[in-house]
């Protein structure tokens, strides 16, 4: 069974509430209605329910009526979330009239009934950029419990029986979103990534945190920043099995590491890479996607409090039909962690 069956599966089995905010999206719509004809998730639309179902109409779908749709005209949906939305900001100066206007934005909407409860998840970025998704998304969900930093990974598709990797699969962080973290972002990007490789890869991450430098090789203040990340990660999780500065070669490659990292716990067979800076993962993830035909899924949005995906502009049905399926697995696995 591969990848996405299994997350399938298992949203289907566990059933989460999506919020779609984009609500006459075509993409968006053509996904939604898909989710719900297979029943993997519960989909909430945020619009007008006229103009959602005349756009439903058009593009000929039929169970989009079977969607949960939240006017954010309505009164009522104004007096349960503007309040929370007010609560949240009124030390930054926000006035209720505010935070009325502001809870109608479906990004918000759809992220203030994350907070309240009443959803576990949205997808966005169909038509908005990531700055908008994720501005909501920081000011209202906001990080999980000992995170500062929001991260994206990409889960790596490797070829049947690649020698590298868990189950034909790796996991890369940060790919998307930091530039250049400092070692306290970088342990934090490690821990996310790791609750990313259970939830979403499932598999058990033995992570390393990769440098231009195997312990102690090379000496160089980019080499200290990861070194302190992981004695910050070890910290936080005894459990975790981390290990760096390791260079790309000692963290896949066992006969490497036998030379480079003896004793290592990890080098040699390392499933999660946590790079040192955003240019260094972008590029790698790339290389390795062209060069060796692998599928990179995502970018996977971690450390939010509750999961909040983003869309690429030029995103088709199926990349939101399965960013919706990756969102109902992050929310199930938040869900085991409490």
């Amino acid at each position: 069974m591969g990848l996405f069956e299994k997350l399938t599966a298992k949203a289907k089995q566990q059933r989460q509430r999506i919020v779609l905010p984009e609500s006459t999206e075509p993409r968006t719509l053509t996904a939604a209605d898909r989710i719900i004809t297979e029943g993997l998730a519960d989909i909430i639309l945020i619009g007008n329910p006229e103009e959602i179902a005349e756009a439903a109409k058009e593009l000929g779908l039929t169970n989009i009526c079977k969607a949960k749709i939240v006017n954010p005209e309505d009164p009522e949906v104004i007096d349960t979330y503007a309040p929370i939305f007010y609560e949240l900001r009124k030390k930054k100066g926000i006035s209720m009239e505010d935070a009325i206007k502001t809870t109608k934005n479906p990004l918000y909407l759809g992220c203030l009934m994350i907070k309240n409860g009443d959803a576990d998840g949205q997808v966005a970025g169909a038509l908005n950029t990531t700055g908008n998704v994720l501005r909501a998304a920081f000011q209202v969900i906001k990080t999980k419990p000992g995170i500062e930093v929001v991260s994206g990974a990409f889960i790596m598709l490797l070829p049947d029986g690649s020698p590298f990797g868990q189950d034909d699969l790796m996991v890369f962080a940060d790919c998307a979103v930091l530039p250049d973290p400092t070692a306290k972002e970088l342990a934090q990007i490690a821990l996310s990534t790791a609750d990313t490789a259970r939830d979403i890869a499932n598999i058990e991450p033995r992570i390393a945190m990769l440098s231009f430098s195997t312990k102690g090789s090379a000496k160089h203040e980019r080499v200290d920043k990861v070194i302190e990340a992981v004695k910050l990660v070890k910290e936080a999780d005894p459990e975790l099995m981390i290990d760096g500065e390791l260079q790309t070669d000692a963290a896949i490659v066992p006969s490497v590491a036998k030379s480079k990292a003896p004793g290592s716990n990890v080098a040699g067979t390392a499933d999660v890479l946590v790079f040192p800076s955003l240019e260094a993962g972008n590029i790698a993830y790339k290389l390795v996607q062209r060069l060796a035909g692998v599928q990179a899924v995502g970018p996977v949005l971690q450390g939010l409090a509750a999961p909040v995906n983003d869309l690429s502009r030029g995103c088709f049905p199926e990349d939101i039909y399965k960013t919706v399926i990756i969102t109902c697995n992050q929310a199930i696995g938040a869900k085991s962690r409490k």
